[in-house]
């Protein structure tokens, strides 16, 4: 499904349809008490209502552990305090799934419904206003203790059991937008006429093309060869054996993404900075494809958290 919505080459419509779904709502699924998750779930996939996750801070992204928004226990629930930002979806969303610092210096995971204390305004970005991103304010929102994901201080947990399946599904549209970019490259270079022959006739083009299709495919493979593996493990294995390849297979997407991008405006010439016609999408891609490289986890933090689990798993005595 990620893969042919990531087709449409609408990235703010693409991120604000998707993104609360398939990384607000599994915490929900997987850690939610059974009344929330029945309240909750259904209202969600029947489309009645949103729900966007809420990481990031003005000061705290790919370091989770730097969160500054609080919750402080009461007697019947929590009080939150703090804010939120860069929030794909949070402009029209009716539920958050909040990670918050707690007194005892832990880390604790709420869903707060959208009400008095909850404000949201958005963040201009470089794509479309259908995302929804925004800069979320708790001010003294008091949440029932029913809403608590996990454990009081089991938060950290509970979010980086979620960057997994974030991750890959990210990888899955990076991948399925890159095809469809290559699709089109493809098309231009055998209709387009230069110097009495198809674009496709220049070995410069040739060349191009050859190093987009090598990319693609082999993220392809990668991706599939890691789906595999998650089919055949249970989610705590997925988590000790998988998030160091999930980490390092989106970091090559997004990478493979960007040289694709650049290589598809080459292509196009000129139509490839115009947003209309023939080559508005390859320069739509070319705009917006650098999201996919901060979304999630940025390249630089996704590929230290592979080699360091790599690293971590090698024999102590393996010598040359």
């Amino acid at each position: 499904m990620t893969q042919e919505a990531s087709r449409i080459n609408a990235r703010g419509y693409y991120d604000g349809l998707g993104g609360g779904v398939y990384i607000g709502l599994p915490p929900v699924i997987n850690f939610g008490k059974p009344a929330l998750r029945d309240k909750i779930v259904p209202e969600i996939l029947d489309g009645k209502k949103l729900i966007c996750l809420c990481i990031s801070e003005a000061f705290a992204g790919s370091d989770v552990a730097g969160l500054k928004c609080h919750a402080k226990r009461v007697a019947d629930g929590w009080i939150v305090t703090g804010t939120k930002k860069w929030i794909t979806g949070a402009t029209f969303s009716d539920y958050f799934t909040v990670g918050c610092r707690t007194n005892q210096g832990g880390m604790v995971v709420l869903v707060i419904e959208r009400g008095p204390g909850v404000e949201t305004k958005p963040i201009k970005t470089s794509y479309s206003t259908a995302a929804g991103t925004g800069y979320v304010t708790f001010e003294n929102v008091h949440v029932p203790y029913e809403n608590t994901l996990g454990d009081d201080n089991g938060g950290l947990q509970v979010i980086l059991s979620n960057f997994n399946h974030e991750r890959w599904g990210m990888a899955c549209g990076s991948v399925g937008a890159h095809r469809y970019i290559v699709e089109e490259c493809l098309k231009w270079a055998t209709q387009r006429q230069v110097f009495g022959r198809p674009l496709a006739s220049q070995a410069v083009i040739r060349y191009k093309l050859a190093a987009m299709i090598s990319r693609v495919e082999s993220a392809q493979s990668w991706l599939e060869n890691i789906t595999y593996q998650m089919n055949h493990m249970n989610y705590k294995q997925q988590a000790i054996h998988l998030a160091g390849p999930i980490a390092l297979l989106k970091r090559y997407c997004t990478e493979a993404a960007q040289e694709t991008a650049r290589d598809a405006v080459q292509i196009f010439g000129g139509r490839g900075i115009t947003k209309t016609g023939m080559g508005q999408f390859i320069e739509h891609y070319h705009r917006t494809v650098p999201f996919d490289a901060v979304l999630g986890g940025a390249e630089d933090i996704l590929g230290d958290l592979g080699v360091r689990q790599a690293m971590r798993k090698m024999p102590k005595g393996a010598r040359l």
